[in-house]
């Protein structure tokens, strides 16, 4: 998701990565990888580029859809990232590499498809300008972003008390992954980078959690939020806060599950 992540220096605890693919993955990012494919239009034997492939939740699909005849690659700045994406697929060619400079020559890729990286780029025009320019001519380019933070009614509750415990900082660094969750800034950048006739969608999807303390816990070590940023008694009141507001969302199991819609920009190479 994030083109840069921290080390993580305990090797006693999870590093951001394995948290990243052990909790975020599943309850978030896996349910994409089918519908960016859908929209990119990947079929066997196709050569595709997965940019800020993060953990592989994109490029494992991605693999399995172009098949034994195709070639899935793999992008990502963060080296912690790519060793766990190694373990899960190795027949894929992860790269490391930042999205404003791609390794590949021009019009090298028949799609090229990035999901929830774009927000964290240092240049967002300059990355869509690279995945263009090593796409051959008819090919497709899809990129998915969060969606607008008030369409994730669970995360824009715990932004709020985020606010109020901590201050508007921290609940500020908690909506970084929602800042293109605006069609008309997301239009402004696929227009500056050249993609004049992008389409953006809307696609529905739903965030799972087993608890409300394991969402928690799992944004504690979220590099790209709020890793770093509370020291353990704060997390702690956060933890003792969060049951009680976000106890609408969950079941009586304890599940916590909310809509997290997305907004994905689709266009094909002329």
């Amino acid at each position: 998701m994030r083109e840069t992540l921290e080390v993580h220096a305990d090797t006693s605890v999870p590093s951001p990565a394995d948290v990243y693919d052990e909790q975020f993955v599943p309850a978030l990012f896996r349910q994409w990888g089918p519908v960016v494919c859908d929209i990119a239009h990947i079929a066997p034997g196709q050569k595709v580029l997965d940019v800020a492939c993060g953990t592989g939740a994109l490029t494992v699909e991605v693999a399995r859809r172009v098949g034994s005849g195709g070639a899935a690659h793999g992008l990502d700045a963060s080296p912690q990232m790519l060793a766990v994406a190694r373990r899960k697929h190795a027949a894929i060619d992860w790269h490391d590499g930042r999205a404003e400079s791609l390794p590949f020559d021009d019009a090298h890729f028949d799609a090229v498809v990035s999901q929830f990286g774009l927000m964290f780029f240092d240049d967002r025009v300059a990355a869509l300008r690279e995945m263009l320019r090593v796409l051959r001519p008819g090919g497709r380019l899809v990129v998915a972003v969060c969606d607008a933070l008030e369409h994730a009614p669970a995360y824009a509750s715990l932004a709020r008390l985020l606010d109020e415990l901590f201050g508007t900082p921290v609940g500020d660094a908690f909506r970084a992954p929602f800042v293109l969750g605006d069609v008309a800034v997301l239009r402004a950048i696929c227009r500056d980078a050249g993609l004049v006739d992008a389409e953006i969608l809307q696609r529905e999807g739903i965030v799972r959690f087993a608890s409300v303390d394991t969402l928690v816990s799992t944004e504690r070590a979220c590099a790209w939020t709020l890793g770093g940023l509370l020291d353990d008694a704060q997390f702690a009141r956060l933890e003792r806060e969060a049951r009680r507001r976000l106890a609408p969302f969950a079941g009586a199991d304890g599940v916590i599950a909310f809509s997290m819609p997305a907004l994905l920009v689709a266009a094909t190479r002329s």
